[in-house]
């Protein structure tokens, strides 16, 4: 499948902002199934554009200043991607739990795609005996790595109530899961503290799913916004997959890749500095389209 992204970010800011400094984390990743054809960034009416390193996770950073004043600002990224990445299928010869947590604990791979640097809770997913004890009973160490993630990642979307209105960006895991209800975030913040807590590697993956699915086919919650998934290590020789809690799918072709860290405040599509005296409105759009062949 060949995509086109047009991901909008529009601020409306109660009085002139003077000076700005951003992250912008908009630019997918080349990621195993997908691959970045072209890329453009626009910022209108101002601002002046950089590359810049990822601090953490794996990310394509351009930072964004802006020193001259501006009531309103529009950030328009417009991406072809390329996914081929077949469903994955769990196989007898799959390691289990117990392996992979072995494996991981063992790895000298610091890198921002080693199992090592997953392991262990973060800022924004601390541990809670709560999610662990709802987790446990898919994660029992003897069980396939691939059989056993997808079928806990199909619990929770059995179990949680998709609501926009619940939760905010900052809420943290334990809220939504006593609440039974949030949005994509919160599911793969909730998947990902019970994988850690049984030593198992999740990392936080966010991106896009396709805005209109295949004929016959349902249309995939998230759609039109940013996603947010899990990705579990699953050995050396499977690497990394993806799980949709949300959806209670795995990532396939729907799926594509902007960034994977720890968790949010790793690879938050946008993040820095503002200076100004008034509030401001954020509006968020995004339109992933196949291209007709």
């Amino acid at each position: 499948m060949i995509y086109d992204i047009v991901h909008v970010t529009r601020f409306d800011y109660g009085a002139h902002v003077k000076f700005a400094r951003c992250n912008l984390r908009l630019k997918p990743i080349d990621w195993p199934g997908q691959r970045l054809e072209t890329y453009t960034l626009n910022v209108s009416p101002a601002g002046r554009t950089t590359p810049a390193r990822a601090e953490a996770g794996l990310a394509n950073v351009t930072r964004l200043t802006i020193d001259e004043p501006v009531r309103k600002l529009t950030i328009e990224s417009i991406a072809r991607v390329t996914v081929d990445r077949l469903v994955p299928v769990p196989d007898e010869s799959d390691p289990t739990l117990g392996e992979i947590a072995a494996t991981a604990r063992a790895s000298r791979d610091l890198s921002p795609a080693g199992p090592a640097s997953y392991l262990f809770p973060s800022p924004l997913i601390p541990l809670d005996h709560e999610i662990a004890a709802y987790c446990a009973p898919d994660l029992d160490p003897g069980r396939g790595a691939l059989e056993a993630g997808i079928e806990l990642a199909r619990r929770i979307q059995r179990d949680f109530e998709f609501d926009a209105t619940a939760t905010l960006v900052d809420t943290p895991p334990h809220e939504a899961f006593a609440q039974r209800r949030g949005v994509c975030q919160d599911f793969a913040q909730i998947m990902i503290t019970g994988l850690r807590a049984a030593g198992l590697p999740a990392a936080y993956a966010s991106g896009y799913i396709r805005t209109i699915p295949p004929e016959g086919q349902p249309r995939l919650v998230g759609a039109d916004a940013t996603h947010a998934w899990v990705l579990l290590w699953c050995g050396p020789v499977r690497g990394w997959i993806g799980l949709d809690p949300t959806n209670g799918i795995w990532m396939a072709s729907d799926h594509i890749v902007m960034a994977v860290g720890r968790d949010y405040a790793e690879i938050a599509p946008v993040d820095g500095v503002v200076l100004g005296s008034g509030a401001q409105e954020m509006d968020v759009s995004v339109d992933v389209a196949p291209v007709e062949e």
